[in-house]
């Protein structure tokens, strides 16, 4: 029997500590659906109050690329100034960005 059907499907989870903060990936769990998968994660990584903001995301629906696979994808835009957060005043009041 393969993991999947003993346990499920393998999901990512990603924890917001704050409102407002950007979420960061805290580890996996196995479900078998959303709603499992949500459960699993919650009792697993928000049991003492870490987040105020929790995804669950497949595994087998991410996606990525390494430098190693396409390296120009990685090279700075430094003729465009726009790009750098440095450029914008940030209004008054916004204290996460």
């Amino acid at each position: 029997m393969s993991t999947h059907e003993t346990q499920g499907e393998l999901w990512e989870v990603f924890i917001q500590s704050k409102a407002g903060q950007s979420f960061k990936h805290a580890g996996s769990v196995h479900a078998y659906d959303k709603n499992m998968a949500i459960n699993n994660a919650r009792d697993t990584y928000t049991r003492r109050g870490e987040g105020t903001g929790l995804w669950v995301v497949p595994s087998n629906q991410i996606v990525s690329v390494t430098v190693e696979e396409d390296p120009s994808f990685f090279e700075p835009a430094d003729d465009k100034i726009y790009r750098h957060p440095t450029f914008y005043d940030l209004p008054k009041g916004v204290t996460n960005m």
